[in-house]
């Protein structure tokens, strides 16, 4: 039996794949140490526990394909009292997840052939899900600070997709940033989708949601909400748009023969978290886990590594050693078991994250000292 053209044309997306060899090395037995994606080792909030064992106490219905109108309302009131976002219920469509949200949000907003903007490096999902829905991906470098004029200097598109706390960088807009995106959405008028699923993340800054202003409706803005990562939730599938009522209608029509609504046991955990507050114990020890790993590499000559503003990955440049990092990557895993996720997957060479959040303190050091001795080695060589 043939596959579909379309889906022929299409690749598994780098991150899900490493991570894939890397579970299939360890079903084999083999000690790997994985970076290449970001699986904390904390729990769920207690309160997300505690939901879902309520939950399993009563009947499990289905609810509309938007979600449980309980739990819209519940999303609801956290974006207008977290995010400033003045959202109704309606509003807010829930999700598996945030690829999902994305996904859908693509779909409903743009047509074959459309430009989005990505900034790069970028989360893989976002050039992958255009591709698949025959939209075309402009990749533009992220600068250090967005400005009017570098935005003018973008081509006409149908859609910008911003990320904010940004993957894999750490970055964390300014509001001044935002307000300048949001001008200039206004005045080409261009939508925006924006992905917040790292907003419980941040070390140093405050988050400003771009949709916080009373025209966002008008402008055209999506914001989609994960708990995988802010709730240390990965496996849960938990996720939610905010959108103007007609684009989470349309959305809504596409989810319904698709998936349906997500799980109602899924949707108490969702509220369940968001409701939960800061996870200040998680945020410390990634903050003690992010200065140890940067002080470990410093003063390395064939590595730089900034210090995230937020995030559960550390994006490192080592072009002075190799722009290939997939054969840095590659050579890494097979001959220290290692695995880093390289730059050319997030659409930057020379480039390498690490995901520092799994497993313990001893396991961390042990694979960046790993990465450090397989550097120096081939620096040495050079």
């Amino acid at each position: 039996m043939e596959i579909s053209q379309r889906i022929s044309r299409s690749r598994p997306l780098a991150t899900t794949a490493m991570h894939g060899r890397v579970d299939a090395m360890k079903a084999r037995g083999d000690d790997v140490i994985d970076f290449s994606i970001a699986i904390s080792h904390f729990q769920a909030p207690p309160s997300v526990l505690q939901a879902v064992r309520d939950g399993l106490q009563a009947p499990s219905p289905y609810t509309t394909v938007a979600g449980d109108g309980q739990i819209r309302a519940r999303l609801a009131a956290k974006v207008v009292r977290e995010n400033g976002i003045d959202a109704a219920p309606a509003e807010i469509l829930v999700t598996n997840g945030a690829k999902q949200a994305l996904y859908q949000a693509l779909y409903v907003m743009a047509d074959p052939g459309d430009k989005v903007i990505i900034f790069k490096p970028h989360w893989p999902a976002y050039v992958a899900t255009c591709r698949l829905l025959g939209l075309e991906p402009v990749l533009v470098d992220l600068p250090a600070t967005i400005t009017a004029e570098l935005l003018d200097r973008l081509p006409a598109a149908r859609i910008l997709i911003i990320n904010n706390p940004h993957n894999p960088t750490g970055t964390v807009l300014t509001a001044a940033e935002t307000d300048c995106i949001a001008a200039w959405l206004r005045r080409t008028g261009t939508s925006a989708i924006v992905d917040e699923s790292y907003e419980k993340l941040i070390f140093d800054g405050v988050h400003t949601s771009l949709a916080a202003r009373p025209d966002w409706r008008e402008t055209g803005i999506v914001t989609l909400y994960s708990a995988s990562q802010c709730y240390a939730m990965m496996g849960w599938r938990a996720g939610f748009a905010v959108a103007p009522e007609h684009v989470v209608t349309a959305m809504e029509t596409l989810q319904g023969p698709i998936t349906a609504a997500a799980p109602m046991l899924i949707q108490l955990a969702l509220a369940a978290a968001f409701e939960s507050g800061a996870p200040t114990a998680m945020l410390a020890d990634y903050r003690r886990r992010r200065d140890l790993v940067l002080d470990l590499v410093h003063g390395l000559p064939w590595l730089t590594m900034r210090r995230p503003a937020s995030g559960p990955y550390l994006w490192a440049d080592i072009s002075p050693l190799t722009t290939d990092t997939h054969a840095f990557a590659e050579q890494l895993l097979a001959e220290c078991a290692v695995a880093v996720m390289p730059g050319e997957a997030l659409g930057c060479p020379g480039f390498i994250r690490l995901g520092y959040i799994a497993a313990d303190t001893a396991t961390l050091r042990r694979g960046v000292r790993a990465i450090i001795g397989f550097g120096n080695q081939r620096y040495r060589a050079r």
